[in-house]
């Protein structure tokens, strides 16, 4: 297309040099003719007129020829119809002949009209025009080589850009919601790029929101689960082994053994969906920070209606001010329920606990405390698969994942309130981690709560929401 704009634009160029060559021979025509027009103008004589003639030009070829002023007419390359025509119109006339042009000039004298014929050779007409033509064919050929050149390079950036959107196209549709183009080539694939890209954005928000949602209904099913629980656990005894029983009393112990299994299994089931939405949110949206105070206050509304139920006197400690973490807030809110829900379900109703939050020496530490019969072996407690109390330990596992994930760990001590202490401790992202003694930390914070209430008179237990 490029070079047939290029040809179209040349082509009149060269007809209108071609042309300013015509006029520029026609016009050194005139100029010579216009020296013998101008001497016969003066004097008739022969001699006059032809050293009139002789200066008009080197080239007996091309020097003016006089018709009209004697006997003997000289021979010239007009036909004698242009020659009448001149005289008759008595005005100058271009008229072709075999070779080229002549120009008749009229020259009016006393008694007749002398015409004054001079000839322009095609060599003269075409003088530069040879090579005006091969300059602008080189122009040309010029001109088609960058266009070509040009579209070659519009063609592969075309062809990239295009092959790049259907590789990512392709790997979308595999799965892989993390792929992202270039966008390049043509504006209309620029734009096709932007819009897969945001496409992809939306897709995985999609997702995580979809994953977020489950993650969070699962969540929410453990407060009614520990509630059906701890109602079976308060039923009659399950055993059927020892004693004789009358059949109904055989089918009433079945049926709280199996309700009080399936409980175990429906809250085995809610716990692995929760880790498993949380890895795949986690492994898409990336690393994220929340605050724990709001987490606290906000998963201690769900728990202080159970602790109501059961009379269970509890203190939130130092969740008033912001304290920032670098773990997903989602993530957060699971390990610190699973560490609450140890309280309640390994703990005797009417057990008093206390959730702390401190922030020093480049941690954020969460401190769960209970006044229980505590953990005898805190390591093996630690340990995925292993618990003293029968169960699978991912609730200890799940708040040890969040804190390894978030630079820090996982302790168990002795509670200042006689049971397990549980802390987890998270890097400060607004300071520098130091090496530091977690369970001189938790000692710390144990003062520390009892500094405050000396300080504003306050005593166990104190319930606050």
């Amino acid at each position: 297309m490029c070079a047939l704009v290029a040809l179209a634009f040349l082509v009149p160029l060269g007809l209108t040099l071609r042309e300013e060559v015509r006029d520029a021979a026609l016009a050194d025509a005139a100029r010579r003719g216009a020296l013998v027009t101008g001497a016969l103008a003066v004097s008739t004589d022969p001699a006059a007129v032809r050293r009139a003639v002789l200066a008009s030009g080197d080239d007996p070829a091309i020097r003016p020829v006089v018709h009209g002023l004697g006997d003997a007419e000289p021979v010239g390359r007009a036909p004698e119809s242009d020659l009448d025509r001149a005289r008759t119109e008595q005005r100058s006339i271009i008229a072709a002949v075999d070779g080229g042009l002549v120009r008749l000039d009229p020259v009016v004298l006393d008694d007749r009209i002398a015409v004054v014929e001079t000839f322009v050779p095609d060599a003269r007409l075409r003088e530069g025009a040879d090579r005006t033509w091969w300059l602008l064919a080189g122009v040309a050929v010029a001109l088609v080589g960058a266009a070509v050149i040009v579209v070659d390079r519009v063609a592969t950036r075309t062809v990239e850009a295009t092959a790049g959107l259907v590789g990512a196209a392709i790997a979308v549709g595999d799965g892989d919601l993390g792929v992202r183009v270039e966008p390049g080539g043509p504006r209309e694939l620029v734009e096709a790029g932007y819009a897969f890209n945001r496409m992809a954005d939306r897709l995985v928000a999609a997702r995580t929101d979809e994953r977020e949602l489950v993650a969070d209904l699962s969540h929410r099913l453990r407060t009614p689960l520990t509630v059906l629980r701890l109602d079976a656990e308060g039923l009659d005894s399950d055993d059927t082994g020892v004693g004789a029983f009358s059949a109904a009393e055989l089918d009433r112990r079945r049926t709280i053994r199996r309700i009080r299994q399936a409980i175990v299994t429906l809250e085995g089931e809610v716990d692995v969906l929760i880790t498993t939405t949380r890895k795949a949110v986690t492994r898409e949206t990336g690393p994220a920070e929340c605050d724990v105070s709001e987490v606290v206050r906000e998963r201690m509304v769900f728990w202080a209606a159970l602790a109501g139920d059961q009379n269970r006197p509890y203190q939130v400690i130092g969740a008033q001010l912001r304290v920032p973490a670098p773990v997903p807030r989602a993530e957060l809110a699971a390990a610190l329920d699973a560490v609450i829900g140890n309280v309640f379900r390994y703990t005797p109703q009417g057990t008093a606990f206390e959730v702390a939050v401190s922030r020093r020496d480049g941690y954020v530490a969460i401190r769960v405390d209970d006044a229980g019969p505590g953990i005898a072996d805190p390591d093996r407690a630690l340990r995925r698969g292993a618990s003293d109390q029968g169960s699978t330990g991912l609730g200890l596992d799940i708040a040890k994942r969040v804190a390894v994930q978030a630079n820090g760990s996982v302790s168990i001590d002795r509670a200042r309130l006689g049971g397990a202490s549980v802390v987890m401790l998270l890097a400060d992202p607004g300071a520098t981690p130091r090496q530091v003694s977690r369970f001189g930390l938790v000692g710390r914070m144990a003062r520390e709560v009892r500094e405050v209430r000396e300080q504003h008179g306050t005593r166990w237990p104190r319930r606050r929401s």
